[in-house]
């Protein structure tokens, strides 16, 4: 696994790959895999902070990670299915279009048997509001790659608390730039690091 993350962190696209065939050829479970490559992602976000990658960098890194979640969407779809574990909303806010980093958490939610709404991208508060109404979903996750979306997510919060439906609903927020001081910010109940601590916060909520 740490070879992914080290390849995936040195932009190598084609061993990655194949460490992933590999990692699969040798039954390990997808969920890890995918664990790797939050791992390197991490390193490139914290090499592209140091201004030793540009943007360009950064772009590649996610193109290498939409390459393999194409290949272990499936796998993590086609698990055991069962009933479901709850509900749960996904939604990129308002003012911002990016939706890999929620695309993942949808999968590994879906692998994990719950039943995600995802309402995409560039999502105004009042859309995850009256989706929260009509599903009764319990858990409204939060994706945000740009740090000028954050009064955005407060809005979110805002806006589920004048609806009436703040104690029945748990807010989770991520994203890269995301951290527990912008959580405390927008009034959201939980942040999730990456979208494997965003699936155990849901299984959480859930039980």
């Amino acid at each position: 696994m740490e070879e992914i993350a080290k390849a995936l962190r040195d932009l190598d696209e084609k061993k990655v790959l194949a460490l992933v065939e590999e990692a699969l050829a040798n039954g390990i479970p997808p969920v890890q895999i995918v664990e790797a490559c939050n791992q390197g992602m991490t390193e490139v976000g914290d090499l592209f902070a140091a201004g030793k990658y540009f943007i360009s960098q950064l772009l590649f890194s996610a193109e290498i990670l939409k390459s393999v979640m194409n290949r272990l969407d499936p796998i993590l779809e086609n698990g055991e299915k069962k009933d479901s574990e709850g509900k749960v909303i996904l939604g990129t806010v308002k003012g911002d279009i990016h939706d890999i980093g929620k695309n993942i958490v949808s999968t590994l939610l879906r692998g994990a048997g719950f039943e995600v709404i995802d309402l995409g991208v560039d999502v105004p508060a009042e859309r995850f509001v009256s989706k929260a109404k009509e599903t009764g979903a319990k858990v409204i996750g939060l994706s945000a790659l740009l740090n000028f979306t954050y009064p955005e997510m407060k809005n979110v919060v805002d806006a589920v608390s004048s609806a009436g439906i703040r104690n029945e609903v748990r807010i989770v927020i991520g994203g890269a730039p995301v951290n527990e001081q912008v959580r405390e910010f927008t009034g959201a109940d939980f942040y999730a690091e990456d979208a494997v601590a965003g699936v155990r916060i849901c299984k959480s909520i859930y039980r």
